[in-house]
């Protein structure tokens, strides 16, 4: 039962403190968080669906809509008609919207950089191999 115990609230620290993170840096990059987390996904992706991108950030239709129009009315995000299916609309992030994207990757770069910084070199290789293996074990039992 320790090492449930122990996991929690290493897993619980480490929430609040990516929370304060995305709290006290992305703040400055003028957008909300849920807007930042859009950006970098739609960035990333190139061009996605409003239904994939609620999927990746694990959130419902309705708010993922919601967030999305704010940024289409902020000019951040274009909304592009499939020629091929016009009911199938992929979102793209604008020109305005890149240059977020790209301050957005700024901050998270730097504040990464100093995290890494402060792990021991000959320990970062590991903090990254044990990350992608919870991360996997997260994701295999948060599917369905």
């Amino acid at each position: 039962m320790k090492n449930i115990d122990l996991l929690r609230n290493l897993i619980r620290v480490l929430d609040k403190n990516i929370g304060a993170l995305e709290k006290t840096k992305l703040i400055c990059c003028g957008a909300t968080i849920g807007q930042c987390h859009a950006v970098l996904e739609i960035g990333f992706a190139g061009e996605i669906s409003l239904i994939d991108l609620a999927n990746l950030l694990n959130l419902d239709k309705s708010t993922m809509s919601r967030t999305v129009n704010n940024l289409v009315t902020d000019e951040l995000v274009e909304r592009v008609t499939d020629p091929e299916n016009r009911r199938y609309v992929k979102l793209m992030l604008s020109k305005n919207g890149q240059m977020l994207n790209e301050r957005i990757n700024s901050v998270l770069d730097l504040y990464f950089e100093n995290v890494m910084n402060d792990i021991p070199e000959d320990k970062r290789e590991q903090v990254a191999e044990s990350l992608v293996l919870l991360i996997n074990a997260l994701n295999k039992n948060n599917c369905c």
